[in-house]
């Protein structure tokens, strides 16, 4: 092992812990080496949460932002506070249509695009039986068609360019799921797999995707007026009624600070072994850890019967690609 490379990455990936500033961006965010400061994102869902901590750190450290959101009022002090190096794009993360569009007038504003995160969504709590089709599909649409689309049309200048990142802001609740939540998972476990996928197809040219896990950070999401509830079933009550009360209640108390986050992120797409998947906040750590684990012993368990259903002596496949 280099010990020196590992204590220089433990003293780096420390940085967040910094103190925030009054402007809400750390000490952590200004000190992340960049090498360039004038890097171009496209951010969507940028007026809130994740998405509007990950645009004001890139524009206080001097980079260009086109920021996308339904309610283009929401943008006014990032434009008022940062000039031309801030566009505001409405669009609805459903609308993949409209997906070229937005990547059109970041490279017509700037001149291209160094890094798409992918943000926008939304959280939607209800068992598999109360949710409807109608909502299940809302769910893809918003964290895998939306996303998806955004990629296919960033993906030629970046391939030009020769580089390029591609951020998906997935959930912890993308490789784990539980009562209640399937639908939102359903949608994340969906980003993940494609995203997965997306990462193998594109390094060659230079490209990078960063799937992040978040646990509960305080922004908007458990919030009453935007987290979605199927209707309810009495008869599931008793099953997940702790957890529906669970997701509303922790709005304005969540452990994790956006802010920090941004800065966690910048500080991971500056590293030449930047992970495919980033868990973010403690929960998540713990929580994907033992799904891990779990998932490991199982196997480990039900091998020998799951092997024995092979024709005997044809050896295993041995896939490209894996």
């Amino acid at each position: 092992m280099n010990t020196t490379h590992s204590a220089d990455k433990t003293q780096r990936h420390a940085a967040p812990n910094a103190v925030i500033s009054k402007t809400g961006v750390s000490d952590a965010q200004a000190s992340v080496p960049s090498g360039r400061n004038d890097r171009v994102w496209v951010i969507t869902g940028a007026s809130s949460g994740f998405g509007l901590a990950m645009a004001r750190a890139a524009l206080a450290a001097g980079e260009r932002v086109l920021g996308t959101a339904r309610d283009l009022s929401r943008f006014a002090s990032l434009q008022q506070e940062f000039g031309d190096r801030f566009v505001a794009v409405r669009h609805d993360v459903r609308d993949t249509d409209a997906a070229q569009d937005v990547i059109d007038r970041a490279i017509a504003a700037f001149g291209r695009i160094d890094v798409l995160v992918n943000n926008a969504g939304v959280g939607q709590v209800g068992t598999a039986e109360e949710v409807t089709d109608a909502q299940l599909r809302d769910m893809l649409a918003q964290h895998l068609f939306g996303p998806a689309a955004l990629v296919r049309a960033v993906l030629p200048s970046m391939r030009q360019a020769g580089s390029g990142w591609i951020v998906q802001l997935s959930s912890q609740g993308g490789r784990g799921s539980f009562p209640a939540v399937g639908s939102y998972s359903a949608g994340k476990f969906a980003l993940e797999g494609w995203s997965e996928a997306l990462a193998g197809e594109v390094r060659a040219f230079g490209i990078r995707v960063l799937i992040v896990e978040p646990s509960r950070f305080r922004t908007a999401f458990n919030r009453g007026d935007v987290l979605l509830k199927a209707p309810e079933h009495a008869e599931y009550d008793s099953i997940v009624g702790d957890i529906r009360a669970d997701m509303s209640a922790s709005d304005g108390a969540q452990e994790g600070d956006p802010s920090r986050a941004a800065a966690v992120i910048r500080s991971v797409l500056e590293d030449a072994d930047a992970p495919l998947r980033l868990p973010l906040g403690a929960e998540a750590v713990r929580n994907l850890k033992r799904i891990y684990s779990d998932n490991l012993a199982s196997v480990e368990q039900w091998a020998e019967l799951s092997q024995s259903a092979d024709f005997p002596g044809v050896a295993p496949s041995n896939r490209p690609g894996r």
